[in-house]
């Protein structure tokens, strides 16, 4: 008898496979960030009371930035660092972020939750910070790539909205980096293939047929795949313009611009065609072999 049920627990071990890690969460500066984040001015504050203030769905004053490795049961080796948006006053931590992740993980891939300073549009530039905590997220993730069954070269970062601007930031910017280095952790290579939905703030203020002053596409720029609804203000003007820097450098990338859905959709189902980007993204994900194709 005791032979039998022996047995069956051993069929209950290998035909239910394991379930997934419960989601680990790291400091980025265990010690502290480098750069204090300035106070919340009282314009700031009204402005996040605007959108309908804070709750489950939505945290800010994050002076203290993590990551939370969220892993599937089958790990590809992929991971994808995930940006929420916000205004830079705020995460949108729920459908652009945790439901993010757990689309990532049915693909096989590892994602990584970034929780950056928020909120800092009372900086000189709103996004330096955040900037800060993707490129440390970046040098973490690699540094954990064998632990965490990961390959180091296939590193993606995925933004929406301000956090598409901080992913974009991190992916072409290639100036002197605006915090102290630490070599154990830091990596001078962006991200390996970036997803940019809905962003923007890389064109001129007062013309918006051009790019701020200073900024270009790199020529090692990484794969792209920039999605966005016509109706959403300029923001389809600078991924049309974004996709065509990348096509006069014969870089690789995708361009989705889709009728209606406005902004900040997220994970949200609305019935339209833009709603469906995660198919999208997945399809190119797999055509270029992030991900394994079935």
């Amino acid at each position: 008898m005791m032979t039998r049920v022996l047995g069956l627990l051993l069929v209950l071990v290998v035909v239910h496979p394991t379930k997934a890690d419960e989601p680990l969460t790291l400091k980025l500066w265990p010690a502290g960030p480098p750069t204090a984040r300035v106070p919340k001015s009282e314009a700031t504050e009204k402005l996040i009371q605007s959108y309908g203030g804070l709750g489950s769905h939505r945290i800010s004053d994050v002076s203290d930035p993590t990551i939370t490795v969220y892993r599937p049961k089958q790990p590809n080796g992929t991971s994808v660092i995930v940006a929420p948006g916000g205004g830079f006053m705020f995460l949108s931590y729920t459908h652009e972020g945790t439901e993010v992740c757990e689309w990532l993980n049915s693909l096989g891939v590892t994602a990584i939750l970034l929780k950056y300073r928020t909120p800092t549009r009372d900086e000189q530039e709103m996004h330096e910070l955040p900037v800060q905590d993707a490129q440390r997220a970046l040098g973490l993730v690699r540094k954990h790539a064998a632990e965490w069954q990961l390959d180091p070269r296939r590193v993606g970062l995925l933004g929406f909205s301000a956090g598409a601007n901080l992913a974009g930031h991190a992916a072409w910017d290639r100036g002197p980096r605006t915090y102290p280095q630490v070599p154990e952790f830091d990596d001078p290579r962006g991200p390996d293939f970036l997803v940019f939905i809905y962003g923007g703030g890389f064109l001129d203020k007062n013309d918006k047929s051009k790019f701020r002053p200073g900024f270009s596409i790199p020529a090692d720029a990484p794969p792209v795949f920039l999605l966005v609804a016509h109706d959403d203000g300029a923001n389809p003007i600078e991924a049309a313009m974004l996709y065509l820097e990348y096509k006069q450098r014969n870089l690789s990338a995708e361009l989705h611009i889709c009728a209606k859905g406005g902004h900040g959709f997220g994970m949200r189902p609305a019935g339209h065609p833009v709603n469906d980007w995660p198919v999208r993204c997945a399809e190119w994900m797999r055509s270029l072999g992030w991900v394994p194709g079935k």
